[in-house]
This record gives C-alpha cells, structure tokens and sequence, in this order.
C-alpha cells in the first residue's frame, strides 16, 4: 500500500491536485474537509455538531476527525493506497494516523507540501468562492483565521515528518497542470 500525505494552507491546491493524483496513481483520496461538509450538508448529528467550528475556520476535534479517517480506510481494505488531503492537521492527528496505517501493516510514504505565496492563497480562496458557493471562502476574515490556524496548529505536522525524512516540497505556484506535472514527477520517484 502506498500512501502520501497533500499539505499546505488553504487555498494552496491540495483537493484539485489530490483528485487528478489519485486517478493518475489509482490511490483512495481522502478529504477530511470533503467528509465534513458532506455531514454537514446531510445534517447529521456530526454535521451539526461541526458546523460552526467549520464556519469560523477552526479545526474540527482530532477525535471525531480520526474516527471518520480509519472508518474510511477500514471500508476500503483492498485499496493500493490512499492520498490523504487535509489530514493530519496536528502533530496529534499525525501520530494517530501513523498509528492507524501501523496496525495494517503500512505506512505514510511521503508528505508533498504545496508551496504557495500568502496573496495567490487569498486570491484563490477569493476566486473558489464564485466557483463553489462555500461560505467559508467568501470572507476574506474568515480566510486569513483559516491561514493563521494553519500555520499555528498544522505547521508543526511539518516537523513530525521531517524526523522521519518523510518531508518533501513542491512549487504550488503555477498553472494546474504544471503543479500537477511537478507532483507526479515526485510521486513517481518514490514508488
């Protein structure tokens, strides 16, 4: 099983180059913030529990977010791999994770991390908005709580996996496919 970690902050690219890797390498992609909103869209009990978390630009508590992961990869035990977008958020989340993928006998290959400036970040998530009617990307407030809980809690996740010489970074600026071309580049020299 083969499985890679897309970082960055919001609005660096993660869920659109997450789709096109997972099809190009046959992996599960795994968006937490994907599966969130689904629950709060269908209104269940975990929906409306998170919703106003989400609203705020605040992390989801790692408790509810790794029982929703391991679900995810227990209903999905012949997969190649997985490509996770968005998780872990947390030095805790990640040894969670870590923990998860030990007890299956595999492991996180890589953690690609987007590279993108502060201004393209908010002028995407800006841009997003128009596209996808999310609420969380139309403020530009909520947007910059969003990047500075990224960077205050997330951030450190970098940490965690450059111990593990697990860390590697990928230009996020670009047009989608030149990104993508550097990201299947660099996935393609660690399988």
């Amino acid at each position: 099983m083969t499985n890679f970690l897309i970082f960055g902050p919001p609005g660096s690219g993660k869920g659109t180059q997450s789709v096109k890797l997972a099809a190009e390498f046959n992996l599960i992609h795994l968006s937490t913030g994907d599966m969130l909103r689904e629950e709060v869209a269908a209104q269940t009990a975990l929906g409306k529990k998170v919703e106003g978390m989400m609203q705020r630009g605040e992390l989801v508590p790692d408790e509810v977010v790794i029982q929703m992961i391991a679900g995810k990869i227990d209903s999905n035990p012949d997969a190649e791999g997985f490509i996770f977008d968005g998780f872990p958020r947390t030095v805790d989340q990640a040894r969670a994770l870590d923990e998860t993928l030990s007890e299956k006998n595999t492991s996180i290959c890589k953690m690609l991390m987007l590279e993108v400036e502060h201004e393209e970040l908010v002028r995407r998530l800006v841009l997003r908005a128009e596209v996808s009617d999310r609420p969380d990307d139309k403020d530009v407030d909520i947007i910059e709580n969003r990047i500075r809980v990224y960077r205050a809690k997330t951030e450190p996740v970098i940490d965690y996996y450059s111990n593990d010489g697990k860390y590697l970074t990928v230009n996020g600026m670009g047009d989608i496919q030149e990104i993508f071309n550097r990201l299947k580049e660099t996935i393609a020299a660690c399988i």
